[in-house]
């Protein structure tokens, strides 16, 4: 079989996985901040906090369920049973973090901290193990791009399926009540991510082993990951890169509804029609690497956005039509490092093999997970603290002139100094198209080599045996 190139049905089914990951977790990502605030009743810090202390948590759990994956052994291997087994409780417990209880406002706070929580645990628990599978479908770094395409494509339709749904389905179910139209529609989407998992698993092949297989203690592990200097300087990649897109998505139902004063099907149109940039953004990345460097689009596409985004707080609100079309612009823009970012973890955990002679792919991508949570958890405790400094109040009919211009700062220039940061970061990675084509050509040496050398032994022993016949 070849351990390079890939099928259409299994890249497909590679992103059916995320798809079904960001059908669910992408109704976090766009409305969790307005959800708890508006619907669930909470005040915006102490959402800040709710979305910050879960983080500490996951410093234990991440590395954890890393561990957990490299050590899997299944006919199945070691990151695809996982898909299987957790798909379901992180579907269920979806549903339960957007019920809204009749209870006191304590009893409802304790039950929002357990139910993010738990809904967190079962996040770490699919999609480490799906990250690292990334990482052992091919080697081919080009593939490895592709896969992320249409991963990232697959994304953006799962995300414009919710984003165009979900608040029509809140009306719907709900009528009046949206606590129970949030629950119901959540219950909807929550079943199709379930089925989207489930293709993933039926779809795709784990084919890259490590080039010499290590059977370290986790203590080992831990430490040897650090080694890598690449894989530290990922993490503060991924912790960076996420922080500027949340911020300005949670901030979106914020600024349509305050600032530019639009109606709840507006902004189903207006979200939607920013996924569909960020489609377009996710085939552009391999268009685009086709021709240059991974490493240098990533960071002038950071650029961009850092001007683009920071020139949006000069538009008028009223100015619709601008406003909506230089919104779908910034999406394209936004969305092409994704894929590229993905790919580059990956690229990381192969230097990372090539340095140190260990392939630690879920420990590695645990990291990466851990601070991607960080980086969301960050964002959105951003906006809570912020909105609430401004005076945000979710209760009156009309919010004060603080209140707006700090939505309008959340929507455009902390996010745009968000990606001048990010763009700096990406000048710290070392792992360009020609160290990857080295290592590649190392790696490969090294299996063939231990290959042989297994073969060697194998053989040994029998020509013993012949040779005391004699």
């Amino acid at each position: 079989m070849d351990n390079s190139k890939l099928s259409v049905k299994e890249k497909i089914g590679y992103g059916m996985g995320d798809a079904g990951c960001n059908i669910i977790f992408g109704a976090i990502m766009l409305f969790v901040n307005y959800f708890y605030t508006d619907i669930f009743g909470l005040s915006p810090a102490l959402v800040g906090v709710l979305l910050l202390s879960v983080r500490v948590i996951d410093a234990v759990t991440d590395p954890i369920m890393g561990a957990l994956a490299d050590r899997t052994r299944s006919r199945w291997g070691r990151f695809r049973p996982w898909i299987l087994w957790v798909a379901f409780p992180f579907a269920l417990f979806s549903v339960l973090m957007f019920t809204t209880p009749q209870w006191s406002y304590s009893s409802k706070v304790v039950y929002a901290f357990v139910t993010y929580f738990l809904l967190s645990l079962t996040y770490t628990a699919i999609n480490i193990p799906y990250c690292s599978l990334g990482s052992v479908i091919t080697r081919d770094p080009g593939e490895r791009v592709a896969c992320q395409s249409y991963r990232f494509v697959l994304v953006g339709l799962a995300t414009l399926l919710l984003t165009l749904s979900l608040l029509p389905m809140v009306e719907w179910f709900g009528g009046g009540d949206k606590a129970k139209g949030y629950q119901m529609a959540m219950m909807v989407l929550a079943f199709a991510g379930m089925c989207m998992f489930l293709f993933c698993f039926a779809t795709v092949r784990e084919r890259v082993r490590p080039a010499v297989p290590s059977r370290d203690a986790l203590k080992a592990d831990l430490r040897d990951v650090w080694k890598n200097d690449q894989w530290v300087r990922i993490l503060l990649l991924t912790l960076c890169n996420v922080c500027p897109g949340f911020i300005r998505m949670a901030a979106t139902m914020y600024y349509v509804t305050w600032v530019m004063g639009q109606s709840g099907h507006f902004a189903t149109l207006f979200i939607s029609l920013g996924v569909v940039g960020m489609m377009i953004g996710s085939a552009l990345a391999k268009v685009l690497t086709d021709r240059w460097c991974k490493l240098k689009v990533f960071f002038w596409t950071n650029i961009a956005l850092a001007l683009f985004s920071c020139g949006f707080y000069f538009l008028s609100p009223h100015a619709t039509a601008l406003i909506v079309v230089m919104y779908f612009l910034l999406n394209i823009l936004h969305q092409i490092p994704s894929p590229l970012h993905w790919s580059l973890m990956a690229d990381v955990d192969d230097y990372g093999e090539w340095k140190t002679g260990k392939r630690i792919t879920g420990i590695s991508f645990s990291g990466n997970l851990f601070f991607l949570k960080v980086g969301l958890a960050v964002a959105g405790a951003m906006v809570g603290f912020l909105l609430y400094g401004y005076g945000y109040d979710a209760s009156l009919a009309q919010q004060s002139a603080s209140a707006v211009n700090g939505i309008v700062m959340l929507f455009t220039v902390i996010p745009g100094i968000g990606y001048l940061i990010t763009a700096g970061v990406v000048r710290l990675l070392k792992v360009d198209r020609n160290l990857m084509l080295q290592i590649q050509a190392d790696l490969e040496k090294r299996r063939n080599s231990y290959h042989e050398l297994n073969d060697w032994q194998a053989q040994k022993p029998a020509s013993e045996t012949v040779r005391k016949a004699l």
